[in-house]
């Protein structure tokens, strides 16, 4: 069986610098907001170009710096259905009101051009997802934010490290949020994630919400959570983050021979954008027919797949209450029947990546006899 994601692989390449840091917090003893957290953060702060806030997940790297907005009940927030379901959890734990606009069937994130129709009195926000490793037309959404004064945040949860138009993904809206979780491009050992912020003043109102929304011990400030990042997980991170652009680059060669190897086929490629400057790969997302003959096919070789999303977000069972039906986001709803993704990580190696590629190709001969 070839991995779908290789941790145990990555972890023997990295062994000796993850457990010297593991073994340094262990010694220290600071397991909550210790010294490697601070060290995370300035290294991200670095590396993206914005101010970095640590968080305890990626689902709560979204949820604060909402809850560090004037938001009130019903108010209304724009995003994408075709997402992983945090990216509207965190509009409903607020009370707020998802409002979705379709994707764009090349790119598979949100139509830019379609979100104008969908703002209303009530609009207080934009959510752009950056799916499969590169952003939305992130400069078109902050435009549209500016013109109706309404805030931009970015999903950034599979872009850490992209770059649109020379700029790092998590730099270019006004906040972002990216997960940490292990299977990601860069994950630790465990949920963590990561806030980016353009506004210093802000940055700093999201950390209190972060910490019980304390803003010096005992002194609460806001009714925040508990939504700090613990040391270990940093330590993974910094140990992993050492290796990443290194990583990116083999995701792309990954990536570049994909590509070719399936070019003269029926697969229908996820677009690149013209304005992504680098693409991480997140995953390796592409369009087929008769998809579950496809994906099984492939398990009885030894491949796994993965499918990014099978049901959009205005479909789930927890939603039924805002009426949408099936044909509301066709595009989405067209798109989720025939992505799947193939394995890809930095350590696939040149005779499994051979496999993937011949057994995609026949896999596709024998979808289309059935």
């Amino acid at each position: 069986m070839i991995p779908f994601v290789d941790l145990k692989v990555q972890y023997q390449a990295y062994k000796e610098s993850i457990n010297a840091r593991i073994q340094n917090v262990l010694e220290r003893g600071d397991f909550i907001l210790g010294q490697d957290v601070h060290e995370l953060e300035e290294k991200m702060t670095e590396y993206v170009g914005a101010y970095t806030v640590s968080a305890s997940s990626g689902t709560d790297a979204l949820l604060i710096p909402l809850m560090a907005q004037d938001l009130q009940p019903g108010d209304e927030i724009i995003t994408t259905p075709f997402s992983f379901f945090a990216t509207v959890e965190v509009i409903l734990l607020l009370k707020l009101k998802p409002v979705f606009v379709d994707i764009n069937s090349n790119t598979c994130n949100i139509d830019t051009s379609k979100i104008e129709a969908a703002i209303t009195s009530k609009t207080k926000g934009i959510i752009s997802v950056s799916l499969y490793g590169q952003t939305s037309d992130l400069d078109a959404i902050n435009d549209i934010a500016r013109k109706y004064n309404i805030f931009h945040m970015e999903d950034a949860a599979q872009s850490l490290g992209a770059v649109y138009k020379g700029q790092m993904s998590g730099s270019v809206a006004e906040m972002s949020g990216t997960s940490l979780f292990p299977a990601k491009s860069l994950g630790a050992y465990g949920d963590a994630g990561l806030m980016f912020f353009r506004d210093k003043q802000f940055a700093n109102e999201c950390r209190i919400y972060m910490n019980h929304g304390q803003e010096s011990r005992y002194n609460h400030k806001y009714v925040g959570i508990n939504g700090r990042l613990d040391t270990l997980q940093a330590a993974v991170t910094l140990a992993k983050f050492e290796h990443y652009e290194e990583e990116l680059n083999k995701r792309q060669e990954l990536a570049d021979f994909y590509n070719k190897a399936f070019n003269n086929t029926s697969i229908e490629f996820v677009e690149r954008s013209k304005f992504t400057d680098k693409h991480v790969w997140a995953q390796y997302s592409i369009k087929v027919k008769n998809r579950e003959s496809f994906a099984i096919y492939l398990a009885n070789k030894g491949i796994p797949t993965a499918v990014h999303y099978p049901k959009p977000l205005h479909l789930q069972p927890a939603l039924g209450f805002l009426g949408l039906r099936e044909g509301s986001f066709p595009v989405a709803e067209k798109i989720s029947k025939e992505i799947i993704s193939l394995p890809m990580h930095a350590f696939i190696s040149l005779e499994a990546r051979n496999v993937i590629a011949d057994n995609v190709i026949k896999a596709l001969e024998h979808s289309s006899e059935g």
